[in-house]
C-alpha cells in the first residue's frame, strides 16, 4: 500500500464530515438495513456496497521487493520466536504477538527487555504486512524495517546491531540458515537480512475469514444478522477510516475529531501521537487507523489499551470520531459483523519451532 505525506493527510476531511446521513427508524436500525425490501435486491446492493468499500485478503502478503521464498520464511520464524538474540535473553518477537492470543499480548502495553514497559499496546501481527505503515504513529514503512529496529529497541534492548548480530552469530546453526535464506551474500548475517527474515514469515500470517467468502460472492457466508451489521457499520460513517483489505491500517487520522479521546477511554496519559515524530502540530493525537480483522480476539483496545471491550470500543469510536451515540440495537450490529473478520490463525504460528541448538558456542 502506498505511503501518504503528511502535506495529503492535512488536507483529509475528519470522518465525521464525511458520513452520509441516515434515517433511523424509531431511533433504531438505519432504514438502509435488510430489514425493508426484497431480500434479494438488498443483499445484491449490500455486497456491491461492501465490494467498493473492503477487499479480500490475498494469500500472502510477498512484493517483488519482499519475497517470501521457503528458506527465508523458515528462518524468519525461528528469529521471530528465539529470545536468545534479546540483551537479557528473556525477549523474543512472540513475546508481545502470543499464539495463544491471536499474536497480541493483551496488556495495555508490551513489556520489553529487563521488563521494560513499552510506550504503546501490541497490534496482532496478523494480516499487518498489508498495511500502508508499522506501529501506532506509523515509525516504520514496513514490517521488514520494524523487525530490523526492534533489535536495539526496547524490546530486544542491544546497544547496537553489531551487539545483536554476535548473538545470532553466536548461536549454531544460524549462520547455515542465513546462507540458505541469502544465498550469494558473502556475510548474509546482518540487521537488514534479520528484517528480511522475519519479515518474510511475517508476510505469511494471513488469516482468511467467512467475511472474505462474502466478498467473494458467496452471500450467506454471513448470516442475516451480520450482514444487518454490515450495512449498519458502512451506513454509520465506521468504513470511511476503516476499509480496503485490512478494514483499516491505511491512513492516519486524528484520534479525538469531535472530543478529546482521553475523556471517553479514561486515559491516565496523553499521548500526541505522531506529532512526537514530526513536530508538525497538525500530526498531534493523530495514529494510524488499526486494521479490524480479528478485532473481537485482541483486546484491550486503543494505542494505550484502555477500553477492555469490543462494545464500549465501538461506542468511543462512534463518540470521538462521529459525534454520535449508538443505541445499543446499533452497538450490537456493528459488533456482530465485526465479529465475522475472524479466521483462524495460520498453523506455523501456532506452535514454535523448534531452534538451532541451545546456548551460546
Amino acid at each position: 500500500m502506498r505511503a501518504t505525506s503528511r502535506s495529503t493527510i492535512r488536507r483529509w476531511v475528519p470522518c465525521a464530515v464525511l458520513v452520509v446521513p441516515v434515517v433511523l427508524i424509531g431511533g433504531g436500525l438505519p432504514r438502509s438495513g435488510l430489514s425493508a425490501g426484497p431480500a434479494q435486491e438488498k443483499d445484491a446492493e449490500l455486497l456491491k456496497d461492501a465490494r467498493d468499500a473492503f477487499e479480500p485478503l490475498p494469500k500472502d502478503m510477498a512484493t517483488r521487493e519482499f519475497p517470501v521464498s521457503p528458506e527465508r520464511v523458515s528462518l524468519g520464524r525461528k528469529l521471530f520466536f528465539d529470545p536468545r538474540i534479546s540483551v537479557d535473553g528473556t525477549v523474543s518477537c512472540s513475546r508481545c504477538h502470543l499464539s495463544a492470543l491471536y499474536a497480541t499480548d493483551a496488556l495495555p502495553k508490551s513489556h520489553g527487555a529487563r521488563d521494560k514497559v513499552l510506550p504503546r499496546n501490541a497490534n496482532t501481527l496478523f494480516n499487518t504486512a498489508l498495511q500502508f505503515k508499522q506501529h501506532w504513529r506509523g515509525d516504520f514503512e514496513n514490517v521488514e524495517t520494524q523487525a530490523k529496529h526492534a533489535l536495539t529497541g526496547p524490546g530486544f534492548g542491544n546497544p547496537d546491531f553489531a551487539a545483536a548480530m554476535a548473538r545470532v552469530n553466536a548461536i549454531a546453526g544460524y549462520p547455515e540458515l542465513f546462507k540458505k535464506g541469502f544465498p550469494g551474500e558473502a556475510d548474509p548475517v546482518n540487521a537488514d537480512n534479520w528484517g528480511r527474515a522475519v519479515g518474510a514469515f511475517e508476510r505469511t500470517l494471513v488469516t482468511p475469514s467467512r467475511f472474505d467468502e462474502y466478498l467473494g460472492g458467496k452471500t450467506d457466508a454471513l448470516t442475516l444478522t451480520e450482514r444487518n451489521g454490515l450495512r449498519v457499520f458502512m451506513d454509520i460513517g465506521c468504513v470511511n477510516c476503516h476499509g480496503g483489505v485490512g478494514i483499516g491500517g491505511g491512513k492516519f487520522r486524528k484520534f479525538g475529531v469531535k472530543e478529546d479521546y482521553w475523556k471517553a477511554t479514561g486515559s491516565k496519559e496523553i499521548d500526541k501521537g505522531r506529532f512526537d515524530l514530526t513536530k508538525d502540530p497538525a500530526d498531534t493525537y493523530t495514529f494510524k487507523v488499526p486494521g479490524l480483522r480479528n478485532v473481537e480476539m485482541t483486546p484491550p483496545y486503543f494505542h494505550d489499551g484502555s477500553v477492555g471491550t469490543l462494545p464500549e470500543a465501538v461506542r468511543v469510536m462512534a463518540r470521538v470520531q462521529l459525534g454520535k451515540t449508538l443505541s445499543d440495537e446499533e452497538t450490537g450490529a456493528i459488533v456482530t459483523f465485526l465479529k465475522s473478520l475472524t479466521g483462524n490463525p495460520p498453523a506455523d504460528f501456532m506452535t514454535p519451532p523448534v531452534l538451532p541448538p541451545a546456548g551460546f558456542k
